[in-house]
């Protein structure tokens, strides 16, 4: 992506545009190790080589991310009370407008994914993508197979019918049970509200998948990496843009 060097370090977060202006005027920055002291120079932000008073700068605006999820954080861009998953990642990415596709309910676990690939992010979300989504849920009360026919069915909430899912028994208890369900919207509350309809309130909910991607199991709670190219690759085929 090619970008005025200003706006570069604007976008960075790196400082103010006008800053920017004046940082460049003074010789501070150098482009693959040439100074520059021309605001208005464009540089190609994925591959050039950026340094600001001698650091080396991760110049990259396109960036995405999987974060392993934990409860008690809002899934927001920012909110004045409470922890939101932004917080969990460097502030660079939220200078650069990476954000969450979709979203986790606060309690809540699991996969969650952020791009800064507007157009991906919608289609990802868009109901007529069928992009899957997969949870395991702990609930209470014994599940039977009766409720795998009900989720299959599609389930009629009070402002919706959900599409119908699939629902798979991993553990059958008397006081709880374990179930993997896996739907193609994301509403909310919806899986909650599935489980609630048949009889069974959800005690945890965790999402394992998104659309081709699975939760890594060596990616520990509260622990995020970037994707690699081959899972954006996945993540575009599912989005219809490959």
């Amino acid at each position: 992506m090619r970008m005025r060097v200003d706006r570069w370090l604007s976008t960075l977060g790196v400082c103010s545009r006008s800053e920017a202006k004046a940082m460049i005027r003074s010789g501070a920055v150098m482009i693959n190790s040439r100074i520059v002291r021309d605001p208005g120079e464009e540089a190609e932000t994925e591959t050039d080589l950026l340094r600001v008073q001698g650091l080396e700068i991760d110049g990259r605006i396109q960036r995405h991310v999987m974060l392993h999820k934990p409860a008690g954080v809002l899934t927001a861009a920012r909110d004045r009370k409470q922890k939101t998953v932004m917080d969990l990642l460097p502030e660079v990415y939220g200078a650069i407008g990476c954000m969450p596709v979709g979203r986790l309910d606060r309690d809540t676990t699991g996969l969650l994914i952020f791009s800064c690939d507007g157009e991906m992010n919608h289609r990802l979300l868009s109901p007529g993508r069928h992009v899957e989504k997969v949870y395991e849920a702990r609930v209470q009360g014994r599940l039977a197979a009766s409720d795998c026919r009900a989720f299959e069915a599609g389930l009629v909430l009070s402002d919706f019918t959900a599409l119908p899912a699939r629902l798979e028994i991993l553990d059958a208890g008397s006081d709880t049970s374990l179930g993997r369900v896996t739907v193609q919207e994301g509403k909310f509350h919806q899986v909650k509200r599935m489980f609630n309809a048949v009889g069974h309130d959800v005690l945890e909910l965790k999402r394992i998948r998104f659309g081709p991607l699975t939760l890594p199991p060596d990616l520990p709670e509260g622990a995020w990496r970037e994707l690699r190219e081959e899972e954006l690759l996945a993540l575009r085929r599912a989005a219809g843009m490959v």
